[in-house]
């Protein structure tokens, strides 16, 4: 497994959301029921992590797991998706140009201060690139009196799946939360990792340093990222051909696994198998 500064243990980055010692007693209650089951299955591949799969064997890899439409039922929402998606960032991001579009999500926990926000919109800004921002409604947030956001689209929550396919995206700004980490790799988009807590913080450290897909942006002496960072680190990600070449490459490997004969499909159609007996 890669290495682990014992700070970014996911059970002492929670915040006040989970208090930490009630997680880590949960982890060693679940470590205890290791023998209680007969199948663990994961959402992740031996791509991903090699190691932690080695670790402990009897988890089985079944991912990608991705989101699905439903078109048979007459609705173009993901299934398993509650919030209500904008899909007029379809059609915007129709109109821009291949490889252009930076998609900035932080998922459904993620809170800015006013700082930290107007910091971000100068940022998007100051790239002088297209943007899809997701925003979610409940965001207190103003937008700073300078901000001018015409190169870009707001949203309060997108099609994820949808979006990361589409072929205007050049990069993903994400939380590094782990179905949007899933989501990005098996669409072969490089990221600008932003972590917020729990495993983010390890996950961030998988896509940067292990797969070397990504960057990670820094903070400065009073913990905020600048919108210079943000202007620095885009930049910086997108004129480098081989983290596009290793995100491409790495989007056939995950992508193998769950196509018919691949090592997900199989495991999946074995638990299945197992269930039928």
């Amino acid at each position: 497994m890669a290495e682990m500064n014992t700070g970014d243990f996911f059970w002492l980055n929670l915040g006040d959301k989970i208090n930490g010692k009630t997680m880590f007693k949960y982890i060693i209650h679940c470590c205890q029921s290791l023998n209680l089951t007969e199948w663990w299955l994961s959402n992740t591949t031996h791509e991903l992590e090699p190691g932690a799969l080695s670790f402990v064997p009897n988890i089985l890899p079944i991912g990608p797991l991705l989101r699905s439409y439903d078109t048979k039922i007459g609705t173009t929402r993901a299934i398993g998706q509650y919030w209500e998606e904008d899909l007029s960032c379809m059609s915007w991001l129709d109109e821009q140009h291949h490889g252009t579009v930076l998609y900035v999500a932080f998922g459904s926990f993620t809170f800015f201060d006013q700082n930290q926000f107007n910091e971000l919109a100068h940022g998007l800004v100051l790239t002088n690139r297209p943007f899809l921002w997701v925003i979610r409604e409940d965001n207190k947030m103003e937008y700073p009196h300078e901000f001018k956001g015409h190169n870009g689209k707001v949203v309060s929550w997108a099609p994820q799946q949808k979006v990361l396919s589409h072929p205007a995206i050049a990069c993903f700004v994400s939380h590094c939360g782990w179905n949007s980490t899933i989501e990005g790799l098996s669409n072969g988009v490089p990221f600008l990792c932003w972590p917020y807590f729990g495993d983010q913080i390890q996950n961030r450290k998988y896509i940067c340093d292990e797969l070397e897909v990504g960057l990670g942006f820094d903070k400065d002496k009073n913990g905020v990222v600048s919108c210079k960072e943000v202007k620095l680190k885009v930049e910086q990600l997108l004129s480098d051909e081989n983290v596009k070449s290793r995100s491409l490459e790495l989007k056939e490997k995950l992508m193998n696994n769950i196509v018919k004969g691949g090592a997900s499909s199989e495991n999946l159609n074995r638990f299945v198998k197992w269930l039928k007996e």
